[in-house]
């Protein structure tokens, strides 16, 4: 009988933040998936999750704890296939550990992952940009410090954990002005900045009066803002917004709704997908092509304008008899 609590505890001090040293965003998602796995297993068998052995988490135990993710607390798929894989991570760590588990082990990363169905990204159009950025009350702090924050992102289209770990020292100002962040999957990336850009941050900056190793962007007692806090401040600012540009009512806007309005701006502007991959730090060229590619509409429109017209006959269709076109107007 293997106990999953040692096991665990190695996975996370020794595979995870030791050996792969994975961020504290994926040392958090790992964590919240066990933590509901454990509970789940501790429901369902009546063992506390400490005394859990690994014949508690087989194969239909997981199974059920999928189900249990999507059926009953209405996750989606991506939510239940991101679940998955952190349990798969683990039992990868105790095929090395305990291979006299191997059956086991093997039955669980045999569990297949769900094709999640692609929705079409949200992004905001030119008017909807402008009317955003208009939102909020640049004669508070709050509202300078929310301007220059969403200039930020839809210029750069940075991800939320970019944004809120930006420091003081990020921003370099002057010819050549850009921003550098620490990025997902623990890659640096510099995004050059234009004109308007760098006069707003460098105004926030000199507001901001912060050390080199401060945050750029702060909440109460001069600590980074969470991702709840930008959350929150782009729905009340897009519900501001949305007084000026009544289509921004038909738009579930994010924080990541801003990445992908900085993507689709440059595909418009003819920048091509390889360069767009760089700018907002892709691994894999491919999901540039199949997320922002897939969205643009026009793009579309303009491709199948280039082709040849089908030869359709488009005279109107005439019934042979008056009796007959009686009939069939009826």
């Amino acid at each position: 009988m293997t106990t999953v609590a040692p096991l665990l505890e190695a996975f996370f001090t020794d595979r995870l933040i030791n050996q792969r040293h994975a961020s504290p965003n994926t040392v958090a998602a790992y964590r919240d998936a066990w933590c509901l796995l454990l509970r789940f297993a501790h429901t369902r068998t009546g063992t506390p999750p400490s005394q859990l052995t690994l014949e508690d988490l087989d194969a239909s135990t997981i199974s059920a704890f999928l189900n249990h993710l999507e059926h009953e607390r209405g996750v989606s798929v991506r939510t239940r296939n991101a679940r998955l894989s952190a349990v798969r991570s683990l039992f990868s760590f105790a095929a090395y550990r305990h291979p006299e588990h191997a059956a086991l082990i093997q039955r669980v990363l045999a569990i297949p992952t769900k094709q999640a169905t692609k929705a079409v990204v949200t992004y905001l159009d030119e008017d909807e940009i402008s009317a955003l950025l208009a939102a909020p009350d640049r004669s508070t702090r709050i509202g300078r410090r929310d301007h220059a924050l969403l200039v930020v992102a839809i210029e750069t289209g940075m991800r939320v954990s970019e944004l809120t770990g930006l420091t003081c020292a990020s921003i370099h100002l002057g010819p050549g002005s850009y921003v550098h962040c620490h990025g997902k999957g623990r890659k640096d990336r510099v995004t050059p900045l234009r004109r308007e850009a760098r006069d707003v941050l460098r105004t926030w900056l000199a507001e901001r009066n912060g050390a080199p190793d401060e945050p750029l962007f702060t909440g109460p007692r001069a600590r980074s803002l969470s991702r709840d806090a930008v959350r929150r401040l782009v729905e009340r600012h897009t519900a501001t917004a949305a007084q000026a540009c009544p289509s921004l009512r038909t738009k579930n806007v994010t924080p990541h709704t801003l990445r992908h309005s900085c993507a689709m701006k440059l595909l418009r502007h003819g920048i091509d997908p390889a360069t767009i991959a760089l700018v907002l730090g892709h691994e894999d060229l491919r999901t540039t092509y199949g997320v922002y590619l897939h969205a643009d509409l026009k793009l579309k429109e303009q491709a199948i304008a280039r082709t040849a017209p089908l030869d359709i006959d488009r005279s109107r269709y005439r019934p042979a008899d008056r009796l007959l076109a009686f009939l069939e107007a009826l």
